[in-house]
């Protein structure tokens, strides 16, 4: 990545890479990179950003050193006012930056990070709901709070992953689940929640489980068109178990009359 400088990084911070216009630049290191303006037409460059523009945006970090890892290219400024630390994406978390994962992607050094302002501390030997292991003594960069309930505590690590795998239709405190103050205090402290379904809904994972089951059971099937055929009415409708749904038969089948509309499997009667 152009802007970065890492051939490898973790994905869920920096987002896929792309590789157009003979550039190559992670999705959220080009969102975060100063002075970047997407144009009207979001299929424009790389997601509306103009090559010209990335690559100036590129010469210029050039001069800048990040104030973490040391070396060049540091294309992220601190957006708060008189403020001139740079760093690269990759190095944020390491230091204690914050990056916003909404727009208009703010970023901010350890110094002018933002806090959580709910008042709460944890008690004696509080453990993350996440991972189970102790939190700090105290509300830090790494220990956080819901702000709903305050007595959901979970290491910043724990909380980042669990958005990444929920996605931002289910993502909640794992406690209270609160959702609309939970989820706006973790875009403000730099939790980047994706905006899909769950991840293990992802690649039609459970589709058998919403399967309506569609064959008959009947230990001799009499139907020509056979077990998996049925009709939409008549001695050769397909009932399903009115119990488990899991089991079914032709109505001629299991020698039901035409006006039954219920029938148990034998696992269920």
């Amino acid at each position: 990545c152009l802007l970065c400088l890492r051939s490898e990084a973790d994905p869920n911070i920096c987002g896929e890479k792309l590789e157009r216009y003979g550039l190559c630049a992670h999705v959220f290191c080009l969102f975060f990179a100063n002075d970047l303006f997407p144009q009207r037409n979001k299929r424009a460059g790389f997601l509306g950003l103009l090559p010209k523009d990335i690559q100036y945006t590129i010469d210029q970090a050039a001069q800048k050193h990040c104030f973490i890892c040391g070396q060049s290219g540091a294309t992220i400024t601190c957006c708060e006012a008189d403020c001139d630390l740079s760093f690269h994406l990759p190095c944020a978390k390491e230091a204690g930056c914050v990056t916003q994962y909404i727009t208009p992607y703010r970023s901010f050094c350890p110094a002018h990070s933002p806090e959580q302002t709910v008042e709460a501390t944890p008690e004696p030997d509080t453990q993350c709901l996440m991972c189970m292991d102790p939190v700090e003594d105290r509300k830090t960069y790494n220990t956080m709070v819901c702000p709903a309930c305050k007595t959901a505590w979970f290491h910043r690590d724990c909380v980042q992953n669990q958005a990444i795998h929920s996605g931002f239709s289910i993502f909640s405190c794992p406690h209270c689940q609160n959702e609309y103050r939970f989820v706006m205090e973790m875009l403000i402290m730099g939790i980047r929640i994706p905006r899909r379904g769950p991840s293990w809904e992802e690649h039609g994972a459970y589709e058998q489980l919403y399967e309506r089951h569609s064959h008959c059971n009947a230990s001799d099937c009499l139907f020509l068109g056979g077990r998996e055929e049925a009709e939409e009415e008549g001695p050769w409708k397909l009932l399903l178990c009115s119990s488990c749904a899991a089991e079914g038969t032709h109505r001629c089948c299991s020698g039901l009359r035409e006006s039954t509309s219920n029938w148990e499997c034998d696992n269920c009667a």
